[in-house]
């Protein structure tokens, strides 16, 4: 191989590991567990959503209060876009989460009985920026270019306000699609001529709301009579609670618990929820079942979970096979 191409290929290789220490870097603070979403090219559900033709991975569990917390930590000591919501401290509506100090000097602090709890009064704002911190490597610094504002997507006053902002081509962890999101929660699986399930729990029988959960089937929702809430006072349950529930890639709680943001713009001012909560009944579950709100909104039965985009094993290949030649680059040029 002659230098003119072993230096253009230690670039690509350069970058390529550049991308695998970013990507290390992402999984020190905090791990998301995530699942393979497979059969790509599979067909859409009878309502079009679903689609999807491509293998990705996506959150096995909403995002959590004690993984935010960890992102104000990081990012929220001055908290410049109101990434923490004062209702966050409630035991009821909330997610337990304590902002601590003074205006430079926050800390965050998560009640024991939350830590595996979603986090919730987010905005679909703050779970992007989320994501963009996710993106960057989870980096420690003040909210902004190359920790917050950019990275997946672009935020910007303007793109904000006009609610255009889009995922940026090549971003490894993002909010889901809604056919991401949809196709993870109720498509059966198997291979791409699967039909889809009307609830995530692999069934197209109403849940029921057993804590226990010793038959599956069962989430977190308000059935208008009976216990409620039903964890003792919490309106939200832990996260994978329901362990004999989940989806047909092993997702848990995409019904019930707390919505979950998804990156389509509806009606031009609103971003779509999709999943139901436990304050709204079963039909909210149900796959047909399509909503959206402003995305400044925050309230206590909304929370989101992230996607990533993993490079295929052949990719992985090549980065291996460059860091190889950068060694042989070095006994070779002088």
């Amino acid at each position: 191989m002659n230098r003119k191409r072993m230096g253009q290929f230690s670039i690509v290789a350069i970058a390529a590991c550049a991308m695998l220490v970013r990507v290390g870097m992402a999984s020190a603070a905090i791990n998301i567990t995530t699942v393979s979403v497979g059969n790509p090219g599979n067909a859409a559900d009878g309502n079009g959503y679903g689609a999807v033709d491509y293998k990705y991975n996506i959150g096995k569990y909403d995002v959590t209060a004690s993984q935010y917390a960890t992102f104000l930590n990081a990012v929220a000591k001055t908290d410049t876009n109101t990434l923490y919501n004062p209702f966050m401290v409630r035991t009821d509506y909330g997610s337990g989460i304590t902002q601590n100090g003074s205006d430079g000097n926050y800390t965050y602090s998560v009640n024991a009985a939350f830590v595996n709890r979603p986090v919730n009064n987010v905005s679909y704002w703050s779970a992007a920026r989320f994501s963009n911190w996710l993106e960057n490597g989870q980096p420690n610094g003040v909210q902004g270019a190359g920790t917050t504002e950019t990275g997946t997507y672009t935020l910007t006053t303007a793109s904000i306000a006009n609610n255009t902002v889009s995922r940026n081509a090549g971003s490894t962890w993002s909010l889901p699609s809604e056919d991401e999101w949809y196709k993870a929660a109720y498509y059966k699986g198997g291979n791409i001529f699967a039909d889809y399930w009307l609830y995530a729990t692999q069934s197209d029988t109403t849940p029921g709301r057993s804590l226990s959960d010793s038959s599956g089937n069962n989430a977190n929702f308000y059935n208008g009579s009976g216990t409620y809430p039903i964890d003792s006072g919490h309106k939200s349950t832990v996260v994978g609670q329901f362990a004999n529930s989940p989806g047909a890639y092993g997702t848990f709680d995409q019904n019930g618990n707390v919505f979950q943001w998804n990156e389509s713009i509806i009606n031009g001012g609103s971003r779509g929820v999709r999943g139901g909560s436990f304050d709204d009944s079963s039909s909210l579950m149900q796959s047909g079942a399509r909503g959206d709100y402003d995305p400044t909104t925050e309230f206590g039965f909304i929370g989101f979970r992230v996607v990533s985009q993993i490079p295929e094993p052949t990719s992985m290949a090549v980065v291996a096979l460059g860091v190889m030649v950068i060694g042989m680059r070095r006994r070779v040029v002088k």
